[in-house]
């Protein structure tokens, strides 16, 4: 009986695979010694691959976890981009050097359900206020590049006035009266509107229309966007897509006039 046959055999017998008619015929006829040299041989050669497997893994590379906030928060990158600077395209915000306030409220907000997203909810879900905290603080001290604006659309005079003076006959005020003179943001929880995608601030802006974003009360959010037109909400939102963001961008000390009173700025 040849060798290929007994290795047939002891397959058979260890790894269920499917045997041939008249296998058990051709078992019976095996002389036992060979039988068992060949498993021998089989479970040697088996052990050996493991080891060799093994043995290149513990030679690999080993992953360094020091326990920092940037290890924890790499999640957030898939979404958000490297260290939370996202690019100009899709719906996903920059939240590299917003104001800690704001994005602590948000992480809040989307945690207990007053924010909608699926994903963010499941990652926070568990998260306590302090560990908020921390994850709030560190998105909030970088200072990364932003993408270049995008280009200028039709809209843009129509969306730079309602950016800059607002429209007081419809009950609209201007962006930068809450948002800070530059529309780079006024600390501690009013975010900065420039460098961020058109999408995502389309979204942004029908959400609080919709109802679907809300704010602790009053909304300011909510009132205004209940004011704007889609085509309001366009060209504002491809106006501000389209501005640079001016160097060194962080937050400006709040203001006391001008502001309005919002529950999400408290």
């Amino acid at each position: 009986m040849g060798a290929l046959r007994y290795v047939r055999m002891v397959l058979w017998s260890f790894f269920g695979i499917r045997r041939r008619a008249g296998a058990d015929e051709e078992l019976a006829r095996a002389r036992p010694v060979p039988l068992l040299v060949t498993a021998l041989l089989l479970a040697a050669v088996f052990v050996g691959l493991l080891m060799s497997v093994a043995s290149m893994a513990s030679a690999a590379t080993p992953v360094r976890v020091d326990g920092s906030m940037s290890q924890r928060v790499a999640a957030c990158t898939a979404c958000h981009g490297g260290n939370g600077r996202t690019t100009q395209g899709g719906y996903f915000p920059r939240i590299a050097g917003k104001p800690a306030g704001y994005l602590f409220n948000q992480l809040q907000h989307f945690r207990d359900g007053r924010r909608e997203h699926a994903a963010m909810a499941h990652l926070l879900v568990h998260l306590t206020d302090d560990y908020l905290r921390q994850i709030a603080t560190h998105f909030a001290t970088l200072d990364l590049p932003y993408p270049a604006p995008q280009p200028a659309g039709p809209a843009a005079a129509r969306g730079e006035r309602l950016v800059r003076q607002g429209d007081a006959a419809r009950g609209i005020p201007a962006c930068v009266q809450c948002h800070g003179h530059a529309v780079t943001g006024l600390a501690p929880s009013t975010p900065g509107l420039l460098g961020l995608p058109r999408d995502y601030l389309v979204a942004q802006l029908g959400g609080w229309r919709t109802g679907l974003r809300r704010a602790a009360a009053p909304d300011c959010m909510a009132t205004i966007a209940q004011h704007l037109s889609v085509d309001d909400i366009d060209a504002v939102s491809a106006w501000l897509a389209t501005q640079p963001v001016p160097r060194g961008p962080a937050p400006t000390a709040p203001s006391t006039s001008g502001a309005l009173d919002c529950g999400s700025t408290r």
